[in-house]
């Protein structure tokens, strides 16, 4: 028997998730309507538990299974990044809109781990079961990637991407 009570309570999440992941809200929901459509197809192999972390690991795996058929793997431009609310301060959309560049920047292994432990609050235990990846490299790709990160903003701090130096 399918709980459509807590399915409903986590489309929100999958949907976040998965605009995280492909950086485009069509695309975003494609893939949670493809999550959605998989998890009620398999619904018999559900086991009461942890809903949430079953619905992420089946959304990583299409996504990733996307990613494998894609020829060529689509890059985005610089262009098709999404405009980001502005808030109070100038530079708060700004450091946004860095963020988000540097994010999709990193390879998707590492983007889903920073993803799923940052955005989403999940235990490194759960992100290696949704990623189907040891524990350890869960840590490890975390770490690379919030290297990369960091290594990314202070070079956008620099001379944001955005900004052209007039003479």
């Amino acid at each position: 028997m399918i709980p459509e009570r807590e399915l409903l309570a986590e489309i929100p999440r999958l949907r976040r998730y998965a605009r995280a992941l492909t950086g485009d809200a069509a695309r975003a929901d494609d893939l949670v309507q493809d999550t959605l459509e998989r998890a009620l197809g398999k619904w018999r192999l559900w086991r009461p538990g942890n809903l949430r972390a079953w619905l992420m690991t089946m959304m990583h795996n299409v996504f990733v299974n996307q990613l494998r058929a894609a020829e060529p793997l689509e890059f985005r431009d610089a262009a098709e990044v999404p405009e980001l609310p502005v808030r109070a301060r100038q530079s708060d959309g700004l450091e946004l809109r860095d963020l988000d560049r540097a994010l999709q920047a990193l390879p998707a292994e590492q983007r889903a781990v920073v993803l799923l432990v940052g955005l989403e609050e999940m235990r490194y235990e759960d992100v290696a079961r949704i990623t189907g990846v040891p524990l350890g490299t869960v840590m490890s790709r975390l770490s690379r990637a919030r290297a990369r990160l960091r290594a990314l903003l202070a070079e956008g701090a620099q001379l944001p991407q955005y900004l052209k130096v007039v003479k």
